[in-house]
């Protein structure tokens, strides 16, 4: 296992070069720039500001010097947030949107399960239809639909939460914007329970075991639900990556700071260092997240084996 894990570390090192490099000249390759504005701005400024920042330079040698920078850890400066750098900004943000999104993961995972479990189990009863109710319902509803709903509603009409804002990390700050994160992935991880629990009930070794004598908890919990979960833990690890760095519809409903907001506003503003921390952070995300992935198939299913 350790020998696959290195492995797997030393590949992901090009596969995150190539990402880099194609995000790289693909920003670049994009009209406008960060310094063009509507009004227009004094040519000697602007010439002044790309001078700074190297922007005057062949693009393969800015390339170089990213390449530079990135090894050594800086992200660099941000061009239209120029008091802050990359790492300051998501030093502030990312912590923020961490917290959000892994509670809404968690609070999916565990929930939707035990609603996927309990649908496989009252197969064509009112629970199962209940429950494929809700999961179409809450994956079919964008969160920029959810949100408002939950403001209007909870914050609005019954003042049970705030309407937006992160005050300083209160909890009673995060139950909106866990909640709008939390029902579509609940609704996507209840069906995806629901279907390979079903699966899993029907196969050989679910009957032998039945025939044992084996009790129903045993049935359940020791043995289906060992098979169920890899289709749940596919999925787990790009949504973790998805969640963990931020969502920009419902950080800005709720007036979050984390780092969703970056997203959109440098791509349009052609913030080049802001987009391509964001590629990086995100690359790293997804390649450690389907690391994870892999591992725990091994420690779930006996017979996944990485010799």
């Amino acid at each position: 296992m350790l020998r696959y894990v290195l492995r797997r570390f030393l590949t992901a090192i090009p596969t995150l070069f190539v990402i880099v490099t194609i995000s790289f000249f693909l920003m670049r390759v994009a009209p406008g720039g960060p310094f063009n504005q509507e009004k227009g701005l004094n040519p000697v400024i602007k010439a002044n500001l790309e001078r700074v920042f190297h922007l005057d330079q062949p693009l393969w040698k800015q390339y170089l010097l990213y390449l530079n920078n990135l090894i050594h850890g800086d992200f660099g400066p941000s061009y239209n947030l120029p008091d802050f750098t990359v790492a300051e900004l998501f030093a502030d943000g990312l912590p923020i949107s961490i917290q959000l999104g892994g509670s809404a993961l968690v609070l999916a995972l565990l929930l939707g399960g035990i609603l996927g479990i309990i649908a496989a189990l009252y197969q064509n009863k009112p629970a199962d239809y209940a429950v494929i109710a809700t999961a179409t319902a809450g994956s079919t509803i964008p969160t920029f639909v959810i949100a408002p709903l939950f403001q209007l509603f909870f914050a609005l009409t019954l003042k049970w939460f705030p309407v937006g804002g992160w005050g300083d990390g209160a909890f009673i700050n995060k139950v909106g914007p866990v909640l709008t994160l939390m029902l579509p992935q609940l609704a996507i991880v209840a069906r995806l329970m629901r279907g390979s629990m079903i699966e899993s009930l029907r196969s050989h070794h679910i009957r032998t075991a039945r025939a044992l004598g084996l009790s129903d908890y045993s049935v359940v919990i020791k043995h289906a639900l060992r098979g169920a979960l890899l289709p749940i833990i596919s999925y787990a690890g790009p949504a973790a990556a998805a969640l963990l760095t931020g969502s920009i519809i419902v950080e800005t409903i709720f007036a979050i700071p984390g780092v969703g907001r970056y997203f959109v506003e440098a791509a349009l503003n052609r913030d080049y260092t802001l987009v391509m921390g964001t590629v990086v952070v995100i690359a790293i995300f997804t390649i450690v997240f389907n690391l994870i992935v892999d591992i725990l198939y091994a420690v779930v299913d006996p017979r996944v084996r990485y010799d």
